[in-house]
């Protein structure tokens, strides 16, 4: 049993909440892990913690955190309703708990990547008369980027896959806010075994394309550098 042109939603929904994710941790996440692999400061390992909490975190209670943010009576949700705007239980609420859940990811490989970039390298482009700027985008970021692709890689995936979070803040409204995950689950719960199998199958081998091309990709970069 094939899924349905219907069914096609949550599919087109879940790659469109990952890429959006992706591309809100990488805007954070990597300014962030930049300035925080190099400066040292009272209380760093405590803000650390705090960057990377939701990677080990019960996605029910990021769920609840969220909910508490951008629900009706949230910090942020209370301010939303009053300017006629609502994140809870839409697309966009799917978007902020993937974006919560995939950004540690980003922000360890990035971290990880700039700390592992030679400094001397760096010193020798200003000696050079390079500007900090130009330092980052032409010495810093070519050095840190085969790291920094597999956190965009680990992050894709993370949101890609996010289940209990999203549950939380965006509801599973078919059409609206259901996504590959969420679709599967309640295929199941509801004896549609065939949905299931077909959704299982379409995200395995997508997900399964995506990686193998970042990898001849990142392999052919590498190549090419030498």
């Amino acid at each position: 049993m094939f899924v349905q042109l219907t069914d096609w939603f949550p599919v087109i929904l879940s790659i469109k909440v990952a890429l959006l994710a992706v591309t809100a941790v990488l805007i954070t996440g990597l300014p962030l892990a930049r300035l925080l692999a190099r400066l040292e400061f009272p209380g760093k390992d405590m803000v650390e913690a705090l960057l990377t909490l939701p990677m080990v975190l019960p996605p029910s209670v990021i769920g609840y955190g969220l909910l508490m943010l951008i629900g009706k009576n949230g910090l942020l949700g209370q301010t939303l309703s009053e300017l006629g705007l609502s994140i809870i239980f839409t697309w966009w609420a799917a978007v902020l708990a993937s974006t919560v859940v995939a950004f540690p990811l980003m922000y360890q490989s990035a971290k990880g990547a700039f700390q592992s970039v030679n400094i001397n390298f760096e010193q020798a482009a200003r000696t050079l008369g390079a500007s900090e700027v130009k330092i980052f985008f032409t010495v810093t970021l070519p050095l840190a980027w085969p790291g920094i692709l597999a956190g965009l890689v680990l992050s894709f995936a993370r949101a890609l896959g996010e289940f209990g979070a999203t549950l939380m803040v965006a509801g599973n409204i078919p059409g609206q806010t259901q996504t590959i995950p969420l679709a599967i689950y309640f295929a199941v719960e509801s004896g549609k075994e065939g949905t299931a199998r077909t959704l299982v199958a379409i995200i395995t081998v997508f997900s399964f394309l995506v990686i193998y091309w970042v990898n001849r990709w990142a392999k052919q970069k590498k190549y090419n550098l030498r």
